[in-house]
């Protein structure tokens, strides 16, 4: 039975969510042991020790686990469908940091311990709120909630490794007090101290010495003595989708192999009942039931199904979708597998049932619940002061108005071809930043990988803030030059529709452009979908052996995204940030009206 609306949003009241049937929600009762009853012959009088000394001992501990994901610095409600579940608006670290709490009283006046842990992207793509202070205000916020232990996901490294080890030790960067729209530790009284969690990435190591970047896992002991064990796995994927200069010199390893091999070392140091923490996920089919998983697929079945017995729960992300599934497990046991969306929208609330003879979870009364951070709660106060206070730090850079549109905003909808009226003008303000002119010469394309647009230009009475702007490209990458072929640039855009970027991902990764134009065959074979005598530069045919110089982030000249293609070409130059040629495009181009998309085509 799976819950919904309003009837669960005070944790007081919760119906508890549990593990039968596979992507089923079942209300199930706890196993709790016997009640404390009189004896023959006892009387009103007898000491209290004696009546406790006749108490069976109860047959299974209950422990609360309360989890989150994917955060991404949201401090503060997100907007449009990232700001609710269901029509119903959530979110915001205020009223997360009020739930966490309730829950973990309504816990404790139970006699349940409880712990809280996360499943990764906890910072990067964050908002100007965050993003503007290295996402320093986001761990503070973290800190307060009460967080344990969290995996490492992707966008932990969209700064770089060494600065995602300051986010655990803590420190301040010399960054110029703002330059770049960016100012670490602006209150000179309260330096960062770090996060007071344990970010744990077992799967991640250094090329050259094999250790792990993190610790691989956590042991919490609880006050029974009962132990569990969490593994921190990052998404095995993350050199293909982040900057490679941030992580150079790591090598990220399977995550299955990698989980399986620490079970027996966990069980060496008396572990039963494990964990994972894993930054991969899944795609319900029905993305409405949070809290039940119908349909589920993607790289989380196939996890599930790889993963030792031993382990068992998975607390995952990454997808930024929600689900409560018992997926089976290969000793074919109900194996509890939870997501809880993005952005603080949601908490899951497990109930993990230890089996105080064997020190194991048992899963089948094992309990889960997502429940909906709604809005309608007293904020925490001193996640709202947190967040005011780095709201008056960020205000000069967040309100600069840099422009104006003639549209209520500019969209990132695609159209069939796949192309779409933000990526066009991302694509030219690339094209006309000045910082990758090298030796005089111009980029006469550009290419803008559309997972880096992360929402639609908005504006308020016409009028773009830099905020806004950030809001749509909110990475800080690099702007880079550089020569490609005709050849070059043919075989990159056929691989908008071949290998990571094929029809079995979950959508196709076509490149915004400017300063070209080409028609793709839908029904054409992988490698060949480009119609061919189609590719034009600046209106003329595309020629095999003549080199164009070209400009795009450093995140796809890295070969991100699956763009291998990108790494071939010769003389890169960088030149300034993305989000300040945009903002320079925005202010030089005022008012920008929104152009055709008819850079794209589809043909055969």
């Amino acid at each position: 039975m799976a819950l919904t609306g309003r009837d669960k949003a005070r944790p007081g009241g919760r119906r508890a969510v549990g593990l039968l049937a596979a992507g089923t929600a079942v209300v199930l009762a706890l196993a709790a042991g016997g009640s404390v009853s009189q004896a023959a012959g006892t009387t009103g009088q007898e000491s209290q020790s004696a009546v406790q000394a006749k108490k069976p001992k109860p047959t299974h501990t209950q422990i609360q686990l309360l989890a989150i994901n994917d955060f991404h610095g949201n401090l503060e409600p997100a907007t449009g469908s990232g700001g609710n579940i269901n029509g119903i608006p959530a979110g915001g670290a205020a009223y997360l940091a009020t739930y966490l709490k309730d829950l973990r009283a309504a816990a404790k006046a139970k006699g349940q311990d409880s712990v809280t842990v996360a499943a990764g992207d906890l910072i990067g793509a964050s908002p100007l709120l965050s993003a503007a202070f290295h996402d320093e205000p986001t761990i503070e916020a973290l800190n307060g909630m009460g967080l344990e232990a969290a995996s490492v996901g992707n966008h932990e490294f969209d700064e770089g490794w060494h600065e995602l080890l300051r986010m655990q030790t803590g420190g301040c960067l010399p960054d110029g007090d703002g330059q770049n729209n960016q100012n670490s530790c602006p209150d000179p009284k309260h330096p960062f101290t770090g996060a007071k969690f344990k970010y744990l990435s077992a799967n991640v190591f250094f090329t050259n010495t094999q250790k792990t970047l993190f610790a691989p896992y956590t042991i919490k002991t609880f006050a029974d003595g009962q132990k569990v064990g969490f593994i921190g796995m990052t998404l095995e994927n993350t050199p293909n989708i982040v900057t490679k200069s941030g992580v150079d010199g790591l090598t990220f390893k399977d995550e299955v192999e990698t989980a399986n091999a620490l079970v027996p070392v966990l069980k060496k140091k008396g572990v039963k009942s494990i964990v994972v923490l894993l930054h991969e996920g899944g795609f319900p089919a029905d993305p409405k039931a949070y809290n039940s998983c119908p349909g589920i697929s993607g790289p989380i079945v196939d996890i599930n199904a790889g993963l030792d017995p031993e382990i068992d729960a998975i607390i995952s992300g990454h997808t930024h979708t929600a689900y409560n599934c018992s997926l089976t497990d290969k000793a074919g046991k109900p194996r509890l597998v939870t997501s809880a969306s993005s952005f603080g929208r949601l908490v899951t609330d497990v109930r993990l049932s230890i089996d105080n003879a064997t020190g194991d979870v048992d899963r089948v009364n094992t309990l889960a619940n997502n429940q909906i951070v709604t809005q309608d709660v007293v904020q925490d106060r001193k996640t709202a002061e947190l967040i005011a206070k780095y709201k008056t730090l960020v205000a000069p850079i967040e309100t600069k108005v840099i422009g104006h549109i003639t549209t209520p905003s500019v969209v990132r909808t695609n159209d069939d071809s796949l192309e779409s009226p933000l990526g066009n003008l991302i694509a030219d303000a690339q094209l006309a930043d000045p910082s990758v002119v090298s030796g005089g010469k111009a980029p006469v394309a550009a290419f803008m990988n559309p997972g880096g647009i992360r929402a639609d230009l908005a504006s308020t009475g016409g009028a773009v803030t830099f905020g806004q702007a950030f809001t749509v490209q909110p990475f800080n990458n690099f702007l880079v030059s550089m020569d490609m072929t005709g050849a070059q640039i043919k075989t990159l855009l056929e691989q908008q529709f071949s290998g990571v970027n094929g029809p079995d991902a979950p959508k196709f990764k076509v490149l915004q452009v400017a300063g070209i134009t080409y028609t793709w065959n839908p029904a054409a074979a992988a490698g060949s979908k480009i119609v061919a005598g189609s590719i034009k530069i600046g209106g003329q045919p595309l020629v095999d052996g003549t080199s164009y110089r070209i400009v795009t982030n450093n995140f796809l000249s890295d070969g991100g995204d699956g763009f291998p293609a990108f790494t071939t070409a010769t003389n890169k130059v960088f030149g300034g940030l993305d989000i300040d040629a945009f903002a320079s495009y925005l202010t030089a181009h005022d008012p920008y009206t929104p152009v055709a998309t008819d850079r794209i085509s589809i043909g055969s």
